[in-house]
């Protein structure tokens, strides 16, 4: 089977996708853990390694189909941020970007009957709607607990036992 010239771009548009998801996750844990965030530095450190694994999944998918991906360089993403709610709601965007890219895939695989790729697929399909319940549900968590220092800290050391290594999420 081989890939269509729509959706070679359409995988190769992802890889870049998932390493600019990877590169914002680390600029976010980078600033958490100045600010003295540590749990919410080592969860977004995880995060970041786990956008790296999806973006190699995809790469090695590409090259299994014997297309060589397209690693491309990446523009330097948000370095600083007002507050660790308005981190997590930028989080939450992102995956709804990644989401709605994935979401345009199968609809190319579906029409062009690439069974292979939409079977590849459905694995981000799913993967999707759990990160994006983890942001929606971290969001909730200011609207059930506050946003003082007392209640920020409790989101904080929620965050550190969220943090898991990509090794168990693949």
């Amino acid at each position: 089977m081989k890939l269509s010239p729509k959706m070679k771009k359409a995988l190769n548009d992802q890889v870049a996708l998932e390493g600019l998801a990877s590169n914002s996750y680390l600029a976010m844990a980078s600033w958490c853990e100045v600010i003295g965030y540590k749990g919410a530095s080592d969860y977004f450190y995880a995060q970041s390694d786990e956008e790296r694994t999806h973006m190699l999944k995809i790469i090695h998918f590409l090259n299994d189909m014997g297309t060589t991906s397209i690693i491309p360089a990446l523009k330097a993403p948000t370095a600083s941020y007002k507050s660790l709610e308005g981190l997590i709601k930028t989080a939450l965007k992102n995956e709804q970007t990644v989401t709605a890219a994935i979401h345009k895939m199968v609809e190319i695989t579906q029409k062009e009957k690439d069974h292979s790729t939409y079977a590849f697929l459905e694995w981000f399909v799913n993967e999707q709607v759990q990160e994006e319940t983890k942001f929606e549900t971290l969001l909730q968590k200011f609207d059930l607990i506050g946003r003082d220092k007392i209640a920020i800290n409790e989101i904080d050391k929620i965050l550190a036992t969220e943090s898991v290594s990509p090794e168990s999420q693949v």
